[in-house]
């Protein structure tokens, strides 16, 4: 009996010693909280040396900085864009859907240097399928494909989700598509004449 009346004793001080010293530690970061921490990115030399303060930020007021290798919303530089396809091929849950269209003139060159040959009437990105592997902008040639720093973009229609890079018109697409459609009749007229003319000589 006596033994047992020990053991609660001891408990009872044990249990009331726990929960000072949780009181004194949640008093001490109250005490510490009254200075706010200033929001560095982990590279920072500043960043491990702020051991104290509110961390919690006045979001969307203040954000933490991001880093440069980031993997955040996909932005396609249609201009430098050369509709190579490589992009829509490697991507693993295809999001990417591309339509292309062969072009009758020049259409002038990428910031590069690559000589642009197709017109993308359709370009999209659907960004509620893809799943931030960066393997599309890995095997872009011209390096139009890249992640932005943009991480919040929150939707309320998921059809918003598509995001829509083209350098062309629904009405333009058309128009180019008829102007190669007549190129090519053209071509393969030209071309039944030469063998016609070698025929009969």
């Amino acid at each position: 009996m006596e033994r047992t009346a020990i053991k609660k004793h001891t408990g009872f001080w044990y249990v009331v010693k726990s929960l000072l010293s949780g009181l004194s530690l949640t008093w001490k970061h109250f005490k510490n909280a009254r200075n706010r921490r200033t929001p560095e990115y982990v590279t920072d030399e500043n960043y491990f040396k702020q051991a104290d303060g509110q961390v919690t930020l006045k979001y969307p007021y203040e954000a933490i900085p991001v880093p440069d290798n980031g993997r955040y919303r996909l932005h396609n530089e249609i201009d430098d864009c050369i509709v190579c396809d490589l992009c829509a091929k490697i991507c693993p849950v295809n999001c990417i859907t591309i339509e292309s269209v062969k072009a009758t003139e020049d259409i002038g060159m990428t910031s590069d240097g690559t000589k642009k040959r197709l017109y993308a009437p359709v370009f999209d990105i659907d960004m509620a399928k893809c799943c931030y592997c960066g393997l599309c902008t890995t095997v872009c040639p011209t390096d139009c494909l890249t992640m932005t720093p943009v991480y919040d973009f929150p939707e309320v229609d998921i059809k918003n989700m598509v995001y829509h890079f083209t350098d062309l018109t629904p009405e333009q697409a058309e128009e180019k598509k008829q102007l190669f459609a007549k190129q090519q009749e053209e071509m393969a007229a030209a071309k039944a004449a030469v063998l016609a003319a070698r025929k009969k000589a």
